[in-house]
């Protein structure tokens, strides 16, 4: 599995901080929380990491993925009561739109979810 210890460690950091704060606080802070225990655990990370959206080599569109970990996994935070269908395709979107080809999608909802999206863009040597 593409990058599998470094999503094992990434998802570790996610269950320390939701057992740390629990349900009901704001996606920024869960994502705060995150930054501090990846820096903990000496994995680089960086907030609201820029994707520029091309279509026919124009710039449509410009989003924010929440944390880049290491330049190789998007996460995207939520804090709702459960993961839908949109939360994922959002995720693989951010995939589509950057040469990262893995994803994880974590939510701080009543009951913790974790969702790990790939999509070979054909840009990455595997490793």
């Amino acid at each position: 599995m593409r990058h599998e210890a470094l999503t094992d460690q990434v998802i570790c950091c996610f269950y320390t901080v939701y057992n740390k704060l629990g349900y009901g606080f704001l996606e920024r802070v869960y994502e705060n929380a995150l930054l501090i225990e990846l820096q903990k655990a000496g994995i680089p990370a960086q907030s609201q990491f820029p994707i520029c959206v091309q279509y026919e080599n124009q710039t449509v569109g410009e989003y924010f993925a929440d944390v880049l970990v290491d330049d190789k996994i998007i996460i995207e935070i939520k804090a709702t009561t459960t993961l839908a269908p949109g939360h994922e395709a959002q995720l693989i979107n951010y995939l589509k739109a950057t040469n990262i080809e893995v994803g994880l999608l974590l939510n701080f909802g009543p009951k913790a979810e974790i969702k790990r999206k790939v999509f070979n863009n054909g840009l990455n040597p595997k490793d």
